[in-house]
């Protein structure tokens, strides 16, 4: 399966919006994160557990913006990626959200490590299915 199937839509922020405003905005969308784009290509993100951590290490965070905040060295993956490298991609950035990109670049949506968790839920139920549908004596319950 391809990265792009798991791909919701991202929302996404310039480097100038304020933190509090970020912060604002994620309370009101309830959504944990915003990808900051320059003409469609991400270049960061901003997560509600960046503005938290900030909050705790500055005394005011209501001049800061997002460019303050977002992580520069951005993982991206490409949507024609196969949707098994994102364990291993995430894991290696360590990151629970990814930009999904095109082959320009261009920002085509995020995916989070609940949907990598959610995907493999499903694919472990389909794999169930089989083994009990060829082993008729096998119970998931003994």
């Amino acid at each position: 399966m391809p990265v792009g199937d798991l791909a919701v839509e991202a929302q996404t922020a310039r480097k100038d919006a304020t933190v509090t405003d970020l912060a604002q905005r994620m309370g009101d969308e309830g959504i944990g994160d915003f990808v900051i784009v320059e003409d469609e290509t991400p270049v960061g993100i901003v997560t509600d557990r960046d503005i938290a951590l900030a909050v705790g290490q500055h005394d005011d965070i209501s001049a800061m913006t997002a460019a303050d905040l977002m992580a520069e060295d951005l993982a991206t993956i490409r949507a024609d990626a196969e949707a098994v490298e994102l364990p291993k991609k995430m894991a290696e950035h360590r990151v629970r959200r990814i930009p999904v990109v095109d082959e320009d670049g261009k920002l085509q949506g995020v995916v989070t490590l609940d949907d990598v968790v959610a995907t493999v839920g499903e694919e472990l139920d389909a794999i169930a299915a089989v083994i009990e549908a060829q082993s008729p004596e096998y119970s998931p319950t003994e």
